[in-house]
């Protein structure tokens, strides 16, 4: 890099994961920008590229490689000089990741990502690769210092850290440590900052979210911290994302049906509903309870929109249980779901279950439930063609079409609004009429 001086500097940074990986990048790059390096638009031209990655199961790891090795093949034609490696990956696999890829220059785990800048700085005078790590628990992070790299009327609100519930198949408590609330406080002085940046949604994140408070003996901790989130005036939407179903209660459901700020959608991971399954997965469920969960939201809210996330070919799923959860989701009728294959992570119990399924089983039953929850989708679809919604206006291009959400859909995981003739900019909302859909999206017409 010749003579160049810390504030000529360009640091490239890459962002992968999930919302709250989303987050920690955010902090970085604040963290970055007011260490006096410049964030380069172009990362495959960058003095130094951050890779912020995920770990959480194998495909996310595949792309966190895949991103880290382009930016070592960049580094080798001299476009790139440093690359330095963060994230939940890093935090799982530590000096393994050297072996995966050499050539990286350093790696920190969740606990330093406060001390990214201190990192570049030394990677830029070492020959060897700078290693920060430490066990979990990762701290309860304070959120409020944030470079946004979404839209400014969007952000996520994280209210904690780690998990208690010990998943059979899940590393996140080994990423991450155990459930920690953040200080109500501290939430709201940082709802609050993102409403005065312009965040007219808060999307309301955690591993799980309705476990907020229970840690400092706070019953219906969520609920409370809901209905003060209402109080901020800026603030339109309200969005509940990582709803851990066993703790979705009579109360939460009250609070977000009475509401006029929390929009009727919520994200509630069931993962199975088998209860041979359900058990083997070390979740507190079953069927029988899911089904009424199901039931009391649909009741006290009749315009509620579910999203869900599913594990196919889990250690011992019969052709019966996933017969059982096929037949489940056709009577539930989720607006909204996602589902993965078994993947079996080094760690946890449930790698080293007998009766594993064959992955062109996995394969197999993956492909039958996304089309059964495709038919679900593109028929809810066509029963909103003639209604009327509020959108909230993403993005909007040169020729007047514009991308917007109504409140069924949340921010990057969920479909979008195609509006033609809109006149509104990002981060307004407008009155839309349904005229049609294309897969998933639905067709509007600015009204």
């Amino acid at each position: 890099m010749g003579r160049k001086t810390q504030k000529d500097v360009t640091v490239g940074f890459v962002a992968l994961g999930c919302p709250k990986n989303v987050v920690d990048s955010e902090r970085m790059l604040a963290q970055i920008a007011q260490a006096g390096f410049l964030i380069a638009a172009d990362p495959d031209r960058a003095d130094v590229v951050v890779v912020n990655t995920c770990g959480f199961i194998e495909p996310a790891r595949a792309e966190s490689l895949e991103a880290i090795r382009q930016a070592l093949a960049n580094k080798k034609t001299g476009h790139v000089h440093k690359v330095v490696v963060a994230g939940c990956m890093s935090q799982h696999l530590g000096r393994e990741i050297l072996e995966e890829a050499a050539g990286v220059d350093a790696i920190l785990g969740l606990e330093q990502r406060d001390a990214i800048a201190e990192v570049i700085r030394e990677t830029l005078t070492s020959d060897a690769p700078v290693v920060h790590l430490s066990p979990p628990p990762v701290t309860v992070a304070d959120d409020r210092t944030r470079l946004r790299i979404g839209p400014a009327h969007s952000a996520y609100l994280r209210i904690s850290e780690g998990c208690d519930h010990r998943c059979s198949f899940c590393t996140i408590p080994l990423i991450r440590g155990p459930f920690r609330s953040k200080p109500v406080e501290l939430v709201l002085s940082e709802a609050r900052e993102l409403a005065s940046s312009g965040a007219v949604e808060l999307n309301v994140i955690g591993q799980d979210t309705t476990r907020y408070g229970r840690d400092v003996k706070t019953e219906e901790g969520l609920a409370s911290l809901l209905g003060q989130l209402e109080r901020i005036p800026e603030v339109a939407w309200i969005r509940l994302l990582y709803a851990y179903p066993a703790g979705v209660t009579e109360r939460l459901i009250e609070t977000i049906g009475r509401s006029e700020k929390i929009v009727h959608y919520l994200d509630l991971p069931l993962q199975h509903v088998s209860d041979a399954i359900l058990r083997a997965m070390r979740r507190p469920d079953t069927k029988d309870r899911l089904q009424k969960r199901i039931e009391k939201l649909r009741s006290a809210m009749s315009d509620i929109v579910l999203r869900t996330t599913l594990i196919v070919g889990f250690p011992g799923e019969t052709d019966e249980d996933f017969a059982e959860l096929i037949d489940f989701v056709k009577w539930a009728r989720f607006e909204a779901l996602g589902a993965f294959p078994f993947y079996p992570e080094a760690g946890t119990p449930a790698a080293e279950f007998p009766d594993q399924v064959p992955d062109e089983v996995k394969q197999e039953r993956l492909d039958e439930l996304m089309l059964t929850q495709q038919d679900i989708a593109f028929a809810a679809n066509r029963r909103r063609v003639g209604s009327r919604l509020t959108c909230l206006v993403d993005s909007l291009d040169n020729r007047g079409q514009g991308l917007a959400r109504f409140y069924g859909q949340a921010p990057d995981i969920d479909s979008l609004c195609i509006v033609s003739g809109c006149s509104a900019a990002p981060g307004q909302f407008i009155a839309a009429e349904v005229t049609g859909s294309h897969d998933y999206d639905l067709l509007v017409e600015q009204v």
